[in-house]
C-alpha cells in the first residue's frame, strides 16, 4: 500500500510532533505551509519535508498533495479543512474537530458531497491499548459498564499572552485538554442523555479547571477533570459489574493498564509496543480508509466528532463560554 503524500497546515509544536512520527513510521510528508514563507522553510528544513508554502492556500492548491493535516489553532480548523476540501484535498484535522457543532456539521456535509474524507484527529483513539479496550469492554470482560472516569490536568503557562489562556485561539481547558476525556466517554459509552459541568476561569476569561458529570444508555455514567493550571494523576478507569480496568499514567498517550475481578486479582496486564508517540496510527487509519473508498472512520466516526462537538457546546453552554467573534 502506497503512502498518500501529506501537507501539513501550521507549524507550531503538534505538527512538529506530526512530523516527527509520520518519519519515524516511514510515511510521506511532501508539504508544509504556514502564514510567513520563513516559517515554512525552517520546519521544512528541521523536518525534511522537500516543499515549503507560504500560505495555507498555496498548501491546498498543491497538485502534488493528496490529504492535509491541519494544526492551526482551534477557531481556524473549520475554515482551513474548508479549504483543504474545496481544492480536492482529504482532511485530517487536529482536535477539536471545530469550534462548535454547526461548524462541523458544516464540515461533514461538505466532505460528503465532495466524496473527500474529513477525520478529526483524535489520534488516542487509535492507540494500541485503546484498541485492546475496545475488545475487552464490548467483549463482556468486566461486565455492565458502570461508571468511567479520566482526568486530563497539565500545569501550563499562566501568562496571559499564551495560546492556552487567549479566548481569541480558543484556548481554555475545554478544547485543549477537556476533550479527550469526552471523546473517551464517547468512545466506551456513547453519546451522552445528559451533560452536567461546572468551570473555574483564569485572568483572561479561559477556563482553567472544567468538570463534567454525563449519565449514558443504560444509566451509566461517566466523569472528567480537565486542568491547566496543575498536573493531576492522569488516569482513567472503567468500573464494571464483573471487574475494572485501570489505565496508568499517562492515559491518553501510549499508556498500560491492568484488568482486575471486583476482589483484585489481576486477570490482564496490558504493556504498550509502539514506536514514537503513536500519532501515525492515525494517519495509517485514514490512508486506509481513503484507499479502501471510505469517506468515514470506524474508530472515530464523523457524526461522533459532530456529535462531541455538540457535548462541548453544551458544556459552554452551562458554564458560560463564548469564544470571541462566535456567530
Amino acid at each position: 500500500m502506497t503512502s498518500l503524500r501529506w501537507g501539513i497546515m501550521a507549524t507550531g509544536g503538534i505538527a512538529r510532533a506530526f512530523a516527527d512520527d509520520l518519519h519515524t513510521a516511514d510515511l510521506t510528508v511532501s508539504a508544509v505551509a504556514s502564514r510567513s514563507q520563513a516559517s515554512a522553510e525552517t520546519f521544512a528544513r528541521q523536518h525534511g519535508v522537500p516543499r515549503a508554502h507560504g500560505s495555507y492556500r498555496a498548501l491546498a492548491e498543491d497538485p502534488e498533495i493528496d490529504i492535509i493535516y491541519v494544526a492551526t489553532p482551534h477557531p481556524y480548523h473549520a475554515e482551513h479543512a474548508r479549504l483543504a476540501l474545496e481544492n480536492g484535498k482529504h482532511a485530517l484535522v487536529e482536535k477539536p474537530f471545530t469550534l462548535n457543532r454547526p461548524q462541523a456539521e458544516a464540515l461533514r456535509d461538505l466532505a460528503r458531497e465532495r466524496g473527500l474524507l474529513v477525520m478529526e484527529a483524535m489520534w488516542t483513539r487509535h492507540l494500541p491499548h485503546m484498541t485492546r479496550i475496545r475488545e475487552l469492554v464490548h467483549g463482556g470482560a468486566i461486565g455492565e459498564v458502570r461508571a468511567v472516569s479520566a482526568d486530563h490536568t497539565q500545569r501550563l503557562s499562566s501568562e496571559p499572552e499564551h495560546r492556552i489562556n487567549d479566548l481569541a485561539l480558543g484556548g481554555g481547558a475545554l478544547l485543549d485538554l477537556a476533550v479527550y476525556p469526552i471523546s473517551f466517554a464517547w468512545d466506551l459509552l456513547g453519546a451522552p442523555s445528559s451533560v452536567t459541568a461546572q468551570a473555574r476561569f483564569g485572568e483572561t476569561g479561559a477556563d482553567t479547571e472544567v468538570a463534567t458529570i454525563m449519565q449514558h444508555a443504560q444509566g451509566a455514567l461517566s466523569t472528567s477533570l480537565s486542568s491547566s493550571r496543575g498536573a493531576g494523576p492522569n488516569t482513567a478507569h472503567i468500573i464494571g459489574s464483573e471487574g475494572r480496568l485501570d489505565i496508568d499514567r499517562i492515559w491518553y498517550t501510549a499508556a498500560s493498564f491492568t484488568v482486575s475481578t471486583p476482589e483484585g486479582r489481576v486477570v490482564e496486564r496490558f504493556q504498550p509496543e509502539i514506536i514514537g508517540r503513536g500519532m501515525h496510527l492515525q494517519v495509517r487509519a485514514a490512508e486506509r480508509y481513503i484507499q479502501q473508498g471510505e469517506l468515514d472512520g470506524d474508530v472515530l466516526t464523523l457524526d461522533d466528532s459532530v456529535g462531541i462537538m455538540g457535548t462541548l457546546d453544551e458544556v459552554r453552554a452551562q458554564i458560560g463560554l463564548r469564544y470571541p467573534g462566535e456567530a
